[in-house]
């Protein structure tokens, strides 16, 4: 049977990771953020496997080369591997970004930044990385230095073994991303926006877009966090659910990003790739306001088709063609 080269990497993750899950006594997740580890080194690091697991699994490990495989076969295999664990251990904050949404998101900031060969990127909300790396290995053009941010232990370990894999360079850091964050400032933040409210109401109190009583809404605060971490005229993407500025806090976010930010363009994502109208979400992309820094005439605003139509979005991605000609270039 031949199998895609995404295929026999995933049976690779997905064997070593059974075998270790069984070892350590661990979530399938963790297992496989131990074998991504290992398939980098070349070798079991984890020293309570026994002699007979170890043999089994060197031999895999032995035989593995990162040069065989592309960057994205490579990211599309581990991310399935995850998705396995996802499905098995369900839980909210466990959601990863789709692959065509990643795609459209790399494609934007392609175009934002195509006068500018080197580029820092922060995820403050990086989770396993997917869309992280699925942004790196579409402008593998440019110098790309990038870190994320993210309070799970797993899914950083997970994105760490990913970047390992893949051979990108980035720097992970496993806090609390609403609390401060010792990183330069970046020419992009990038964000699935996680939704839902911040518990801790003594930490919000320091952002301006904290509730006047309860708990604050905690992709407003990221919002507000990543605009703070990119540098004067850099770029911000989130994926944002469509009905962000809807709720009662709405008002006060559009004053932060009136003051802040010039609104650059709002794209909605195809409903069907999502299994609800509530569930859908659009691409928001703000500019940190500098001096000399003007807003658009016109903001992008686009709808995106089904992506299986064909004319449809070739329709699409000449009018944001069009808006680049004429609002940038």
């Amino acid at each position: 049977m031949n199998l895609t080269p995404i295929e026999e990497l995933f049976h690779k993750f997905d064997e070593t990771a059974q075998v270790l899950q069984e070892e350590l006594a661990c979530t399938y997740l963790d297992a496989l953020g131990e074998t991504g580890e290992n398939f980098f080194h070349g070798y079991v690091i984890q020293e309570e496997v026994s002699e007979l697991s170890k043999k089994r699994l060197s031999k895999q490990y032995q035989d593995f080369s990162i040069k065989k495989y592309s960057n994205e076969d490579i990211r599309k295999a581990f991310q399935l591997a995850i998705l396995k664990g996802m499905q098995e251990n369900i839980q909210n904050n466990h959601q990863m970004t789709p692959d065509a949404v990643g795609m459209f998101v790399s494609y934007l900031i392609g175009k934002f930044t195509n006068n500018k060969q080197e580029l820092s990127i922060i995820d403050p909300a990086v989770g396993t990385g997917n869309l992280l790396f699925t942004i790196l290995n579409h402008l593998s053009d440019k110098r790309i230095s990038s870190n994320g941010v993210d309070i799970d232990e797993t899914l950083i370990r997970l994105a760490y073994a990913g970047a390992n894999l893949q051979e990108h360079s980035v720097q992970f850091f496993n806090q609390d991303s609403l609390e401060p964050l010792f990183i330069d400032p970046s020419d992009i933040a990038v964000s699935d926006l996680p939704v839902g409210y911040y518990p801790n109401d003594v930490r919000a109190a320091d952002f301006e877009l904290a509730a006047e009583s309860g708990h604050s809404y905690a992709h407003h605060l990221f919002i507000e966090q990543s605009v703070k971490h990119v540098r004067d005229g850099g770029y911000v993407f989130f994926i944002i659910p469509n009905g962000l500025f809807l709720s009662e806090e709405a008002p006060k976010l559009n004053e932060y990003l009136k003051k802040s930010t010039h609104i650059q363009g709002m794209v909605q994502l195809p409903l069907s790739m999502f299994k609800s109208e509530a569930a859908a979400k659009s691409i928001l992309i703000l500019q940190k306001k500098q001096e000399g820094v003007t807003p658009p005439k016109n903001a992008l605003l686009v709808e995106l088709p089904k992506m299986s139509d064909m004319n449809a979005t070739k329709s699409v991605m000449s009018k944001i063609d069009d808006w680049f000609k004429e609002e940038k270039y």
